[in-house]
């Protein structure tokens, strides 16, 4: 069992910043709201609530990080330029936090 720290620093990594997850996921390929979950599940280790990743998404499309198309009835989500420039930033971050506390 982690420690409470621990806990927390893993919680405010991905629950918290769910937002990198769903870009990571999407720059792979274009995907449905409902597969994401799924998806950061068998990749990530992790599942988060079902109104938690519709939200995330709401707020990317708000902001210009994805994009999102009709499929038939399907609503299907797709990473902007805009959105992969703030992934390529996260990413960069904590590859730059590993190496300080290393």
């Amino acid at each position: 069992m982690a420690s409470q720290p621990i806990a927390r620093l893993k919680e405010s990594n991905t629950k918290e910043n769910l937002w990198i997850y769903v870009l990571r996921i999407l720059k792979d390929r274009p995907t449905h709201a409902y597969t994401i979950r799924e998806e950061i599940r068998k990749h990530y280790g992790f599942r988060p609530g079902t109104m938690t990743a519709y939200k995330v998404l709401y707020g990317l499309k708000k902001r210009g990080l994805v994009t999102k198309k009709l499929d038939g009835r399907k609503k299907v989500y797709s990473i902007t330029a805009k959105g992969k420039a703030e992934l390529k930033g996260a990413m960069e971050f904590y590859q730059h936090m590993l190496r300080v506390l290393k």
